[in-house]
């Protein structure tokens, strides 16, 4: 069984093999400058997973209304959601913050696409003129849902795919669950490794701060060796 030819949609000039790094790097260069500004201004002792998480378990329900209510709202207003992920595995720790993240993520994603499929079609399409994903549609029409899950594991942009799908002939259902499950390795991961960082700051290194980091890692490169694979099987990645 052959793989659906998908290709990494191309935003800028910038070569695809280069941008499939990008991402990666920046997060891993952020935290390394959270780690040293927090050494530098002695941060670590009052960072503290047990004074946070007790803070934020005060309000009871209303921190993780909060925190889903912001997936909600900054994937329709084509903000990054990197940050919500981080700050869901520091305030929630790797289980909540996993369960949080997966279910926030999957509702933003789902009412931007609810969002563009009945309100701003026009809009979006305007939006993404131009690029790969305008022919989504013709992969939908042949892969179905698996195309949307295909798309969320190689980590294309998550509020464009948003979008993009909406206004493809994907059934909504089908496009939430394969979104849901899809995203579920990378918010684990990301949750994994953001939930042991306040740790990493007092200089304790866990086992789950490494799993977590080599989890990113690895799905990270889902995209190169997506690429091998068709280049292998002599086939295009291209939509």
């Amino acid at each position: 069984m052959s793989l659906p030819k998908l290709e990494l949609p191309e935003f800028s000039e910038s070569p695809p093999k280069k941008a499939s790094f990008t991402r990666p790097l920046i997060f891993l260069l952020g935290l390394a400058a959270l780690f040293i500004l927090a050494r530098v201004f002695n941060l670590q002792e009052y960072l503290q997973e047990d004074r946070l998480r007790q803070a934020i378990a005060a309000y009871g329900l209303w921190g993780p209304i909060v925190l889903l209510s912001l997936w909600v709202i900054v994937p329709v207003m084509f903000l990054p959601c990197l940050p919500l992920t981080i700050v869901g595995g520091i305030l929630f720790g790797p289980f909540w913050g996993s369960v949080y993240t997966t279910l926030g993520s999957t509702s933003g994603a789902s009412l931007a696409f609810l969002v563009a499929r009945y309100l701003a079609r026009d809009w979006v399409a305007s939006k993404i003129s131009g690029t790969r994903l305008a022919h989504l549609d013709d992969k939908v029409a042949l892969h179905g849902w698996k195309i949307v899950a295909l798309s969320r594991l190689l980590l294309l942009p998550y509020f464009l795919l948003n979008y993009a799908f909406a206004l493809t002939r994907v059934p909504f259902l089908h496009y939430a669950l394969a979104t849901f499950f899809a995203m579920l390795p990378i918010n684990i991961a990301i949750v994994l490794l953001s939930s042991n960082l306040l740790g990493l700051l007092r200089g304790r290194v866990s086992i789950w701060l490494i799993i977590g980091a080599v989890l990113v890692a690895c799905l990270s490169l889902l995209p190169v060796v997506y690429k091998k694979i068709k280049a292998r099987l002599g086939e295009s990645a291209e939509i």
